[in-house]
């Protein structure tokens, strides 16, 4: 953990939102010396934060006019009461990754943000890191809260996926090398616009420390902050692309990676790195350990060994010739658009909470998709935006989904069938987030193949090859 003391050291901080990264945070002040003084508005975490004999204070009596600093959660609302009470005493918001970048300033800092990509991004750079023996921590908002991550020296480096959540709450903090993989709508509830929700990403390229920018250029959004990147004069911009070549940056063409021209690695034989999405994000990994000061050739080894993330493309089981894949963190259409890319004869489980925009993208997609099977609170909505396009059938929840696409699936008899979890939505209407969901899929697919009794707890074996 990393303490966090100056300039807070005996001054009260309010913690507003303590869930993993709240409760890191108010370890981390509290350890460092501050008074800290933390709420959160669902009394099981309150309650859960005094066992861990964390402070916690009614909003009501916080004095803002001595409070030194808010430190929210990433995903208490701008508009929270305490942010606004905040705001109008000029109290510092700042969040926790700001603090442990002002709290620990000799060790390298990597960010990652994007709409989509971002997490196998940050854990591929941080298992390339790993792999040739340089001190790394990986976290942000990708597993470990930034504040619980150990603490680094100068030869370390800090791997940091970035929401827009958490860039919306940094002032200063500014990576050494900082890379967006791509822009396309999300969260638009929260920002408001996407002009917002842009200038949210953008400030992962904030001037100071800054020494490499890596942008990824398949889309218009992103092309235009790589020129007003450009326009800061920072030392080295590297674009990324997948599908043409790109003399002075990192492009993927028919599986092979290039840098400025120069061929590296043959991305096709990376079995956790399938489809043109991954190879945007292995090319920017790749971008971002070369800014590290590493050499090609054990860059090009870690990609072919990288295990990839749970909930991500995730193959959990081959049973009777179908294939069955965990995509639970596609929680918008353009996420699931790359899923559907990857695959043909697809039995596709979709829905949950619908994000704006809905699935409209999709439709250049949708003729890899066999059937249908929606769930959640979409599932109306889905279906009306798929009539005509492919047969649905309305399942309500996730366990009635896994079962009928299995079941028909198995009945087709399709070469290279897959069942795809890649629901384009939030899942908060029936799951308390994407993880979960995608656990309760892996518990279906388990149960619809028992393993055998020597192998107790295992996945089911596969019965045959899949094509994939």
């Amino acid at each position: 953990m990393v303490i966090v003391g100056s300039p807070y050291r005996g001054r009260p901080v309010v913690v507003l939102g303590l869930a993993k990264s709240g409760l890191a945070a108010a370890r981390a002040l509290l350890a460092g010396g501050t008074h800290v003084l933390a709420w959160d508005d669902d009394p099981a975490r309150r309650e859960m934060a005094q066992r861990a004999e964390v402070p916690v204070s009614e909003p009501a009596e916080c004095d803002w006019g001595v409070i030194a600093a808010l430190v929210p959660s990433p995903g208490v609302p701008l508009d929270h009461p305490m942010l606004t009470a905040a705001r109008r005493a000029s109290t510092e918001i700042v969040g926790d990754a700001e603090l442990l970048w002002r709290a620990a300033q000799a060790p390298r800092y990597v960010g990652v943000t994007g709409t989509n990509g971002k997490s196998t991004t940050t854990a591929l750079i941080g298992h390339i890191l790993a792999r040739a023996k340089r001190p790394v921590q990986v976290g942000g908002n990708l597993g470990t809260p930034a504040l619980a991550l150990e603490t680094l020296w100068a030869e370390g480096t800090y791997v940091l996926e970035m929401s827009s959540f958490q860039l919306d709450l940094t002032a200063r903090l500014s990576f050494d090398v900082a890379v967006l993989l791509n822009i396309a709508p999300d969260h638009l509830e929260r920002h408001g616009s996407m002009d917002r929700y842009i200038a949210a990403k953008r400030k992962i390229f904030r001037s100071g420390r800054l020494a490499t920018a890596i942008v990824g250029v398949d889309d218009a959004d992103s092309r235009l902050i790589l020129e007003a990147v450009d326009a800061q004069g920072i030392t080295e911009t590297v674009p990324v692309a997948i599908g043409r070549p790109l003399p002075d940056g990192v492009a993927v063409l028919d599986g092979t990676l290039f840098e400025r021209g120069a061929a590296v690695c043959d991305l096709t034989d990376a079995a956790a790195l399938t489809g043109a999405h991954n190879w945007q994000n292995a090319a920017a990994a790749f971008a971002a350990a070369r800014a590290c000061g590493l050499d090609r050739e054990p860059i090009a080894e870690a990609l072919q060994d990288f295990p990839g993330l749970p909930h991500r493309m995730e193959r959990i089981a081959c049973i009777d010739g179908v294939a069955f894949v965990n995509d639970s963190k596609a929680t918008n259409a353009e996420a699931t658009a790359r899923a559907l890319a990857c695959h043909e004869s697809i039995y596709w489980i979709a829905g949950g909470r619908p994000k704006a925009g809905g699935i409209a993208a999709l439709e250049p997609h949708l003729t890899h998709v066999v059937h249908a099977f929606l769930i959640g609170e979409a599932e109306a909505e889905f279906a009306a935006d798929l009539e005509g396009h492919l047969p649905c059938t309305r399942c309500g929840d996730l366990g009635s989904a896994v079962s009928e696409a299995a079941r028909r699936a198995q009945a087709d008899g399709r070469p290279g069938a897959v069942v795809l979890l890649s629901p384009a939505c939030a899942s908060f209407d029936q799951f308390v987030d994407f993880e979960a969901r995608g656990e309760a899929f892996r518990e279906r697919v388990r149960a619809l193949a028992p393993p055998p009794a020597d192998h107790a707890g295992d996945l089911p074996e596969q019965t045959e090859r899949c094509a994939l």
